[in-house]
């Protein structure tokens, strides 16, 4: 039995090469055997392992090999080649969903295509993971829990008997079989054709530390051949034989140990590399500087029983391990790309990040492009990221949103979309429809309700625009004819979607097929939807809206190594930097490692047991614990600290604005090295990345705006309300009428508080009008007022669901202010009432400046005029409005009194108060200004116009600048324009404070 193991530090693939070279015999005869390793990307790094020891000489390769993919490996698999054909991943799918979909709801299975696909893929996982574990589902899940204790296990398995009875039946029926059993097959199919007769070549199995049990089988038959040998990475042959049998799942050895038991081979079965045979010379391997470092981790990561063994006398080697601790994740990646750029300082160094976590690494690359090195993630891309694939995405969404403004403009605005135009034109385009016709409360759907918003705008007659819709119409067509349609077959509905992408991404000068298909992620999404296609014929028919969903689930776990980065760059991918998953990253060596986001269910992951079955039944089932994973994932950590000679051992101190719980692993190393008077090493970069963005001297705040426009620039005309907010925000004054800046309506904009108010004084107004002027109120008026409410509510374009919201609270206004209306009759008749009346105002200042109004309500009684002010929201103070704050009422006043209103309504007030109608649990609250009293209210009008003449003659000196929010206690509760005052950077700096006295004077 020949079982080998290399110890960390020595690096695997090199050691393999240079003992494979030291081999007896002509180049011939090294060409003659076979390395079967877990990995593609370790197949490769064994061919260049071969380049390196090689020397420059020519060679005759072995024939290299990964285990999971003998059908690329020619080998003599006897009886293999009668297995049934492997089905696809997306035709699998595409099954298991339609056999969900079958459930019709019951045991809890979804009823759309789009979340039955996901589950779909749940059932696969489960069904790969017993054909890897060698378990009958259909055998060991009936006999998990007894029958009689629990009801949701019994609804369970009856859910399951979708792969313990209909999958089987299925792919009976069809000759195929699932790909993963296949692999498991191929695998015993060669254990049984070796074990028969053994090759006439040596054999080397390298590199695997357990998962699959056929692999293990293969591993054992191996072991016995005669020219056989299996090689594993960092088997702790010095462990204590009682603690090495007591291994927890999560410890790094166990996973090799229950490898080794499935073999039928002992620890000491195993060999250490450097007592080979004869004619494999132990001094062409690698140096060893490493195997200190290995001790020391073993011994930090002992078992829980065994940190008794911490006390006894250790020589520590923690040199080269290095801690970094950044504050979040974007300083960890500017400090990991700091790490990694410094390593290529050194002639020949080769430098990696090794993280699970994909944010990171692709934070990483991004960083790295800073210093111009171009690097790849291995892991690929997400493909339903890449452009094609989120166009794709986002067009199957706006037609199944039936072209909301948000998810139109989506696709309108991504670069692949042209529609026949070029696609600047076709941006340009979108960008007019935005503001023209999509901002504000959504039109109405489809592209009739584009053409119905565009022609009760302002640019109703627009011919491009127009033009512009009768394109979205022409090119979204494909799609669009299906919507009308209750159910639609998913394959005929991605096909449609295919062609209307193609007509969307037209140029006037290609073809929408040519760009969309073009380069690595075109090419990988166009062999997605090709098998997509094939394979949902067997889903049944579904709302168009569920396209999106089932599209975005097809797409889960697909990627792409796209070279977009590199496009347009000199020299490339550097060659001698990588971003490595863990995966990838196995056996390979480095002068450089920095393992990334070692944070808690980051890197080890949540040890979560599945959808499934709970921790005790997968043991009784014979599948892997989660923690087996987690034991893994330690070894991995384990080996690659053994891996370079420099390792930076990065977790941020925040993750996703929490703080951040190091790696389990990471902990133990600490806490073991301070146990000895010692520490990892701190790595400097976390502070270089704090350096690297900082202002090069100490920080000078911003200084508030103070814009001095010219005089005859500045506004000769504002409302009452402006003028509020002239005396509490200069600066919005400035934005809005000298430099014409308007906030743009949000898309999609929903009803809001606005809304409210304006459909209570629509209705209040239509009811006043229609009640006489003199004489008692009506013993209908409040029906009569919840019928104009009604109406009021039923001409306000809003959801069905607001309007029940809202129908209630107006009934309560209508009672409270019928009520009022009654009661102000007896108490102070009117001669005279106007609602909604419009005023102006030539104010007697220096210069012409006009003042404006519309008086919600006016009334001319016995005792002068009454002016009345409808607010649904906040009532200003009482102390504000004497302060000059909040003038509204004080300024219609003073209007009235100089006529503003018209003759009828000329004279003194006596009454100045405003109603608060929320329709809450307390309906309405009145609020009379001065207390009531006539005199006060008189004074307070004269007051407010005199402070108005103050600022327009103040204003009209050039020197008086429009400030931010001059006094801060006075600001106004909302504004559009404190950021571009960038109010948020002066004011956190105290700037305020200066300019509120500067703010005190000007006023």
């Amino acid at each position: 039995m020949t079982v080998w193991t290399i110890p960390p530090g020595v690096p695997f693939l090199d050691a393999l090469a240079a003992r494979w070279l030291a081999r007896d015999g002509d180049a011939l005869a090294q060409s003659e055997g076979l390395f079967l390793l877990p990995t593609r990307r370790a197949v490769r790094g064994l061919h260049e392992a071969f380049l390196r020891q090689a020397e420059g000489r020519a060679l005759l390769l072995p024939r290299i090999a990964a285990l999971g993919a003998l059908d690329e490996a020619p080998l003599a698999l006897e009886g293999a080649l009668a297995l049934p054909p492997p089905l696809a991943e997306a035709e699998r799918l595409a099954v298991l969903t339609r056999m969900v979909l079958a459930m019709k709801g019951r045991h809890g299975a979804p009823d759309t295509a789009d979340r039955a696909w996901l589950l779909a893929a749940e059932l696969a996982r489960l069904l790969d993971e017993a054909h890897r574990e060698g378990v009958d589902l259909a055998q060991v899940l009936p006999t998990l829990v007894p029958e009689d204790l629990a009801q949701h296990w019994q609804d369970t398995l009856q859910f399951l008997q979708i792969v313990t009875r209909h999958w089987p039946e299925w792919l009976a029926a069809q000759g195929r079989m699932d790909a993963a059993e296949r692999g498991v097959r191929l695998l015993e199919a060669q254990a049984a054709a070796w074990s028969a007769a053994a090759p006439g070549y040596p054999v080397v199995v390298a590199g695997l530390t357990g998962g699959v049990r056929a692999a293990a089988e293969l591993m054992r038959v191996v072991a016995r051949m005669p020219d056989g040998h299996v090689v594993l990475p960092g088997v702790d042959l010095d462990l204590d034989e009682g603690l090495w049998g007591a291994l927890e799942a999560q410890h790094p050895q166990a996973g090799l140990r229950a490898l080794l038991a499935d073999m039928g081979v002992t620890r000491g079965d195993v060999r250490g590399w450097e007592f080979g045979p004869p004619n494999l010379h132990p001094d062409v391997v690698p140096g060893r500087e490493g195997t200190g470092r290995a001790s020391l981790l073993w011994r930090a990561l002992l078992p829980a029983g065994a940190m008794g063994l911490w006390r006894e006398p250790f020589a520590v080697e923690a040199g080269g391990l290095r801690r970094l601790a950044p504050s979040d994740e974007q300083e960890e990646a500017v400090a990991v790309a700091l790490a990694l750029r410094g390593a290529l300082e050194r002639e020949g160094a080769r430098a990696a990040l090794v993280t699970p976590d994909r944010a990171l690494a692709a934070r990483v690359v991004a960083e790295l492009g800073r210093y111009g090195v171009v690097v790849d993630d291995s892991a690929g891309e997400p493909l339903g990221e890449t452009p094609p694939g989120a166009f794709l995405r986002l067009l199957a969404r706006a037609v199944a949103e039936r072209l909301a403004p948000v998810a139109l403009l989506a696709v309108l605005k991504h670069p692949l979309a042209a529609l026949g135009l070029r696609a600047a034109e076709c941006r340009a385009q979108a960008r007019r429809l935005e503001r023209i016709v999509l901002r504000g409360p959504a039109p109405p759907d489809g592209v009739a309700g584009l053409r119905a918003a565009l022609a009760a705008g302002r640019a109703a007659g627009d011919a491009k625009l127009e033009g512009f819709i009768d394109r979205i119409e022409a090119r979204f067509g494909p799609l669009l004819a299906l919507a009308g349609r209750a159910e639609v077959a998913p394959a005929e509905a991605l096909r449609a979607l295919i062609e209307a992408a193609e007509g969307v991404a037209e140029t006037d000068e290609r073809a929408g097929a040519a760009r969309l298909w073009a380069l690595e992620e075109g090419e990988a999404l166009s062999h997605h939807l090709v098998e997509l296609l094939a394979a949902l014929p067997w889903v049944p028919p579904q709302r168009l809206g569920v396209l999106p969903g089932l599209l975005d689930a097809s797409l889960v776990g697909a990627v792409v190594r796209s070279r977009r980065a590199l496009r347009g760059r000199e020299g490339g991918e550097h060659p001698r930097v990588a971003v490595l998953g863990l995966l990838e990253a196995r056996l390979q060596s480095f002068d450089l490692v920095v393992l990334g986001s070692l944070a808690e269910a980051v890197w080890p992951p949540a040890a979560v047991p599945g959808p499934w079955m709970s921790r005790p039944m997968r043991a009784q089932a014979g599948l892997a614990s989660p923690e087996e994973a987690v034991g893994q994932m330690a070894l991995d950590f384990a080996l690659l600290c053994c891996a370079a000679t420099e390792v930076v051992l990065s977790c941020p101190l925040r993750r996703d604005g929490a703080p951040a719980v190091p790696a389990r692993w990471l902990v133990r190393l600490e806490a073991f090295l301070r146990g000895r008077g010692g520490e990892l090493e701190a790595s400097p970069e976390a502070g270089w990345a704090r350096m690297l963005d900082a202002p090069a001297g100490p920080p000078v705040p911003v200084r508030p705006p103070e814009p001095r426009p010219p005089v005859a620039r500045r506004p000769r005309k504002l409302s009452v309300t402006e003028i509020e907010t002239w005396v509490r925000d200069p600066y919005a004054i400035y934005a809005r009428h000298v430099l014409g800046l308007r906030a743009l309506d949000p898309l999609e904009q929903a009803p809001e508080a606005a809304d409210f108010g304006n459909l209570v004084h629509a209705a209040i107004k239509a009811w006043l009008d229609e009640l006489p002027v003199t004489g008692p109120c009506p013993a209908d008026a409040a029906p009569m007022l919840r019928a104009a409410m009604e109406a009021a509510l039923g001409a306000q374009p809003i959801r069905p669901a607001l309007a029940r919201w809202w129908r209630p609270r107006l009934e309560r206004i209508a009672d409270w202010v019928a009520g009022q209306e009654a009661a102000r009759r007896v108490a102070r008749p009117a001669r005279a009432r106007l609602t909604e009346v419009s005023g102006q105002w030539a104010v007697p200042s220096g210069v012409p400046f006009t003042l404006t109004a519309k008086a919600d309500r006016i009334e001319r009684g016995a005792a002068g005029l009454a002016i009345l002010d409808y607010k649904t929201g906040t009532l200003p103070k009482a102390a504000d409005v004497e302060a000059g704050l909040a003038p509204q009422l004080t300024l219609e006043a003073a209007m009235a009194a100089e006529g503003a209103f018209g003759p009828a309504l000329k004279g003194a007030v006596s009454e100045l108060s405003y109603w608060r109608l929320t329709g809450a649990e307390v309906p309405a609250e009145p609020m009379q200004l001065f207390k009531g009293d006539p005199a006060k209210a008189q004074a307070g009008a004269a007051d407010a116009a005199l402070r108005l003449v103050a600022r327009v003659d103040a204003f009209d000196d050039e020197t008086t600048a429009y400030l931010s929010e001059p006094s801060p206690g006075a600001a106004p509760r909302f504004t559009d324009y404190r950021q571009l005052a960038r109010v948020a950077e002066w004011s956190s700096a105290g700037a305020d404070d200066d300019q509120g006295e500067a703010g005190e004077e000007t006023t």
